[in-house]
């Protein structure tokens, strides 16, 4: 008797240790397979099915089901869309399955039922190993695990603040950030910071995994153990997607054209972006007026800034009697007495588009009862007893109605767009209120869904409106957020532990997929110490989107608050980001064709190069600047990081090789900067905003003695038609390296059905001596002469060989110079 109890106690002790374990079931041993379509498997295992559809040769989806039906992904997440058929081959013997398509190959173990993906050279990309379990699931997880080797590192997971490489290290991801008292430790904390999560990643050997589920997900990249990978969801079905590059990029374009890609903004929404309280933020929103928007607007065109868009922060409106500062009345402040005249006149300042903020319940104003009469009819999301507030972004009849009896009352008088804020609201504690909004089983994942149902609504239902673009501002995400863009990173402090954090963020969500991304130059919160604004200024104004707002009551981030040097140094800056407008215009179509970011972490280019894994202070805007933002007050110099190749200091012209770290100085007013040697950047002239007609003038600048390439992309900057109708000009231009004592430009006619009208170029090279002769089609050019600039000729002067090639549009070109 006496043994049987020990016996007893030990096995409860061993399930009480290991019972984790026995909980998780796995898929058990294969039993049979069935082809659904050429493209499509289902195979039967003693404990569930596995479904795998190959999309395309790179991209495979794998669904398991330990109940018999497959999960249906949500449209939010992964929009329907017809795959063409992938050609696969299917191989069978005693112990494995081999599915071949031409570019990997998925090998299944029948005993037991596991999965591994290899390259087209029988090279492991991802598998499972001697591990117990690949697919398995507990009462209230299912999840995966999959080998992982010691070379391996991986990035991605959404708008991360904490690190670049996420190797080692275990995530929660679930839309929200910190919360607690004091902030510093709540919701200023950038360990939890969670506003945009993306349960997707890459890894440096080639593969790309997106988790296809909306419930909240924890990735353990070898934290618990170095050498696997587990990734669980808190509930729903496992279904997730494999995706082989080898490069970053690939994997990115396959992700992107899964969940979406980032459509083009309108050009003018390239330029800067402003927001304000009107004159007051919480606590002074008695001095909120119409007249301080229509002032603040003349006072960015009295001091020569280069600005289009502007949107109104929350206090245009009054809050409303139930919901507070947390709810949307769509009723304007006593102080704002003409609205519709105060639209008007900033438009007439030439402001592209102006919107307004609000958040995503409903409440009664003075006169518009909007909270009762969406209970009334059922838009919002039910609470019980009838205690619902949240518009319900899920039905299109409650989107219909909020946007005909709520956003229709701005829209008509002038607001063009919103800044849809306090997304991750829903089911979760609200900033500016008590309100959890809805609770329950069904809201857990409806929770991450929310924000891109929220952002989704008035980003088509302004585009129709408008005839322009869409165009929305948002602080929270989640997988296919991009299609709805842009967000920001969220309301950071004006301190410098905060700065390099945010570049982080912009880093780490481009890694995961969203390219128009932006942030609140000098910070959200608090007065900016001077120099920190001018830094955070160089960096914000080289960012996807140029993004200017701040809430500290009254000077606000307005750069003539912040002193002559602050001044200066904005617009300095502000005039670069206008005049490559031609270069961050191509970039951002490249993006929408691509799912490559406009902002680029330097290891999405250089996966290979192991000392860019832990850089989060540089990136790459576009594919041929190198912005080296400085982090450090007071600093005189700073280290930065040349990956492979030639390198050109932007100011300077100082060529440096590659695969080493240069120390340069750094006064305030100066960003280093840097150009890929081989580099063609396109700008423009300055102007104040930006023009709706395409720019007649192009300078065309090229870097260094190596070959490159650059598509210049044009459209008509603010209709559908790009995608449509095809309605664009891609413009190819093309240099080659020095061949002896000559080297060649090609500008080939532009392709496609947009129709430039007449377009001149300027093309500048540094070159250390005048060159003995310069020949346009065949035909040597002469030097500038008195005819101005009527005819094609060229100029040589202090090192730099300028040409001149009026309608340039019209033929294609041959430019050939002679040392």
């Amino acid at each position: 008797m006496a043994i049987k109890k020990i016996k007893l106690l030990i096995y409860l002790q061993f399930a009480f240790v290991f019972g984790n374990t026995f909980a998780q079931e796995n898929l058990g041993d294969y039993q049979s397979s069935l082809k659904t379509n050429p493209s499509e498997y289902i195979f039967t295992t003693t404990k569930g099915k596995v479904r795998i559809q190959i999309l395309q040769d790179n991209l495979v989806r794998i669904s398991t089901s330990w109940e018999g039906d497959f999960y249906e992904s949500n449209p939010l997440m992964v929009p329907d869309k017809k795959w063409p058929t992938a050609q696969t081959s299917f191989l069978e013997n005693e112990t494995f399955i081999e599915l071949v398509t031409n570019a990997i190959l998925i090998k299944i173990t029948k005993s037991p039922f596991k999965i591994s993906f290899l390259d087209t050279n029988r090279k492991t990309l991802l598998g499972e190993g001697n591990l117990a379990r690949g697919g398995f699931k507990s009462k209230e997880k299912v999840g995966f695990s999959k080998t992982l080797e010691a070379e391996e590192h991986f990035f991605g997971l959404g708008e991360r603040m904490d690190v670049l490489d996420r190797k080692g290290t275990k995530t929660k991801l679930n839309v929200g950030r910190g919360q607690g008292l004091p902030h510093i430790v709540g919701a200023y904390n950038i360990l939890e910071a969670n506003y945009s999560p993306i349960p997707f990643l890459m890894s440096t050997k080639g593969y790309g995994l997106f988790f296809n589920t909306a419930y909240p997900t924890e990735w353990d990249l070898g934290y618990s153990d170095t050498s696997k990978i587990t990734a669980t969801a808190s509930g729903g079905k496992l279904d997730y997607y494999f995706m082989a590059g080898p490069s970053f990029k690939t994997i990115l374009s396959n992700y992107t054209a899964l969940t979406g890609r980032a459509p083009l903004l309108p050009k003018f929404a390239h330029g800067l972006h402003v927001g304000t309280y009107s004159g007051g933020t919480w606590g002074h929103e008695a001095e909120t007026s119409d007249t301080y928007v229509v002032e603040l607007a003349k006072k960015f065109r009295a001091n020569k800034i280069p600005v289009d868009v502007l949107h109104l922060d929350s206090t245009w409106r009054i809050f409303g009697e139930n919901g507070g500062k947390g709810a949307t009345s769509f009723e304007w402040r006593d102080t704002f007495r003409n609205p519709k005249a105060m639209f008007d006149s900033v438009y007439a300042q030439n402001f592209s588009m102006v919107g307004v903020h609000l958040r995503p319940r409903f409440d009664n104003g003075k006169t518009m009862r909007l909270l009762d009469k969406a209970r009334a009819l059922n838009h919002v999301y039910p609470e019980p007893n009838g205690t619902g507030e949240f518009v319900n972004f899920f039905e299109q009849s409650a989107v219909d109605w909020w946007w005909s009896n709520g956003v229709m009352n701005v829209a008509k008088q002038g607001a063009m767009f919103l800044k849809t804020d306090e997304g991750s609201a829903f089911g979760h504690k609200a900033n500016e209120s008590d309100k959890t909004g809805p609770q329950g089983k069904e809201i857990v994942p409806l929770h991450n869904l929310f924000p891109l149902a929220y952002a989704r609504a008035p980003f088509l239902k302004f585009q129709d409106f408008n005839k322009v673009r869409g165009l929305n501002l948002t602080r929270e995400g989640y997988a296919g957020i991009q299609r709805y863009p842009y967000i920001f990173a969220g309301d950071w402090p004006s301190e410098w532990q905060y700065f390099e954090p945010v570049i982080l963020a912009g880093l780490n969500i481009g890694m995961s997929g969203v390219g128009y991304w932006g942030h609140c130059m000098g910070g959200f919160e608090h007065v900016s110490d001077v120099e920190l604004y001018m830094r955070w200024v160089q960096f914000g104004m080289l960012s996807p989107v140029a993004h200017l707002f701040g809430m500290e009551h009254p000077s606000y981030k307005e750069p003539w608050n912040y002193g002559e040097e602050a001044l200066a140094n904005f617009k300095k800056y502000d005039e670069l980001r206008y005049k490559l407008l031609p270069y961050i215009y191509s970039s951002a179509y490249q993006q929408y064709k691509t799912g490559v970011p406009l902002m680029r972490a330097l290891v999405l280019d250089h996966q290979d190069d192991e000392q860019t894994y832990g850089i989060t202070d540089q990136y790459m805007f576009g594919p041929n600047l190198l912005v080296c933002p400085v982090t450090t007050k007071g600093a005189q110099t700073r280290v930065v990081y040349l990956p492979e190749g030639k390198w050109i200091d932007f100011w300077s012209g100082e060529i440096y090789d590659g695969k080493q770290r240069i120390s340069v100085l750094t006064p305030k007013n100066h960003l280093p900067l840097f150009v890929r040697s081989g580099s063609i950047i396109p700008q423009q002239k300055l102007v104040q905003f930006i023009d709706k007609e395409p720019v007649k003038n192009i300078w065309l600048h090229f870097y260094g003695n190596n070959a490159g390439e650059f598509n210049l992309y044009d459209d008509d900057g603010s209709s559908m038609a790009y995608q449509t109708k095809n309605d664009f000009a891609l413009t190819k231009v093309k240099m080659t390296e020095w061949q002896g004592d000559s080297r060649q430009v090609f500008i080939e006619k532009p392709t496609g059905n947009y129709r430039l009208n007449e377009r001149n170029y300027w093309l500048k090279f540094n070159l250390e001596a005048a060159p003995s002769k310069v020949v346009l089609n065949n035909k040597p050019l002469a030097q500038k002469g008195t005819n101005g600039n009527k005819s094609p000729h060229y100029s040589y002067e202090n090192g730099e060989l300028q040409v001149f090639i009026p309608q340039a549009n019209l033929n294609s070109i041959i430019l050939k110079i002679f040392r």
